[in-house]
């Protein structure tokens, strides 16, 4: 094999130029990725780019994608160690490619062992900078924002990150229609209140003022995923609220014990198979307080909360939960927005919404934000 001999190393503090997308800490020796979507971005001239990964996991390997120009070009399965990934070789060395290295897979909560690293660079090209895009959007939610189901085929029921995908997603699809950066805090099974089997602990707000608080064991911590969010560093446009499927869900499920108190925690039923109006209250109020949670961390953002990709059982009480909230404080800088319920013909793998439920959500969403953003 030729070796190139023009290739030169790279600490990423080295350059000034490469983008960071998704919540992390000031860290870039190494770079942690921890969210879904979470990303490094850059302009790059040259014939051949390599960056070397840390990749730790004790049960849910990391998954990236590579996209050159804006499209997918390669995606795998970052096997446990650190080592050099090309990322591409032979290309025109005077002509700028626009590289993102996208992590495809969410925050494992329930791996403490898993992490994904970006170490270091090498290139024999000149690194460029690479603008802002016009707009910024956070998209909260569920494995629908993880992207769980949205690659694979529809006979897949393996709850494993090879299904994952960051990319045949609502939000890369709307972002990229709306030309704006964005990130992505979403958990498989998790809620506003509660997890899909009535776990109160599941739930998104709790863990939102965190870098990325739902992470658990040493190593996370000491990555600093509980560290505080420094929500001046990155004030989104547009919030995008994907949640209530699962606190919907947890209606049907069993109850679910703390194993360290022995509290039963359960969404009832009626008798008649309606929700009990007492938990479908909770549930209100719990979104309630995540809208006032979201409007101090985010003072100028539209908030929108977009569900019904999975069905839309707990759409009335979203409705009358950013009712209160707009009435109560006034704040008219929000709306609720019915996402297409996915068919069939739209499912993906493990019964969650394929790229084609992802592609038309995204433009229903789309339509609503551009209306948003080209008044504000």
């Amino acid at each position: 094999m030729m070796e190139n001999n023009k290739l030169q190393h790279y600490a990423l503090t080295d350059v000034a130029q490469l983008k960071v997308h998704g919540r992390t800490t000031e860290s870039r020796s190494p770079l942690t990725l921890f969210w879904t979507g979470s990303a490094v971005e850059l302009n790059v001239t040259g014939t051949e780019l390599w960056i070397e990964v840390d990749s730790k996991y004790d049960v849910y390997e990391p998954w990236i994608s590579v996209l050159i120009n804006d499209v997918v070009v390669s995606r795998q399965m970052l096997v446990h160690g650190r080592y050099w990934v090309c990322i591409f070789r032979g290309m025109n060395e005077s002509v700028t490619k626009n590289v993102r290295i996208v992590k495809d897979t969410q925050a494992m909560s329930g791996d403490p062992g898993c992490a994904l690293q970006i170490n270091a660079l090498k290139s024999d090209g000149a690194f460029q900078l690479v603008e802002d895009r016009p707009y910024k959007v956070e998209f909260i939610g569920d494995s629908i924002t993880s992207g769980e189901g949205a690659i694979g085929a529809q006979a897949e029921e393996d709850w494993i990150p090879m299904w994952f995908s960051a990319i045949q997603n609502y939000t890369a699809m709307t972002a990229e229609a709306l030309h704006a950066d964005y990130r992505v805090i979403s958990q498989s099974g998790w809620g506003v209140m509660t997890s899909w089997d009535n776990n109160p602990n599941a739930n998104i707000p709790q863990y939102y003022d965190q870098v990325c608080g739902l992470l658990t064991g040493e190593m996370n911590e000491a990555l600093g995923a509980h560290n505080p969010q420094d929500f001046n560093a990155w004030q989104p446009d547009v919030v995008v609220v994907n949640l209530g499927s699962n606190d919907g869900g947890a209606f049907q499920t069993p109850e679910w014990i703390d194993p360290n108190t022995g509290v039963t925690y359960k969404q009832r039923l009626n008798a008649d198979g309606t929700y009990h109006e007492e938990d479908v209250a909770k549930f209100e109020q719990a979104a309630y307080q995540f809208l006032i949670q979201l409007r101090k961390n985010n003072t100028k953002a539209h908030i929108v909360w977009a569900y019904g990709m999975l069905g839309f059982p707990m759409m009335p009480a979203i409705y009358r939960a950013v009712d209160t909230y707009m009435k109560e404080t006034g704040d008219r800088n929000v709306s609720v927005i019915q996402l297409p319920n996915t068919t069939s013909e739209t499912v993906g793998a493990r019964t969650h919404p394929g790229m084609l439920s992802h592609k038309r959500a995204a433009e229903t969403l789309t339509e609503h934000l551009k209306g948003i953003l080209h008044h504000s």
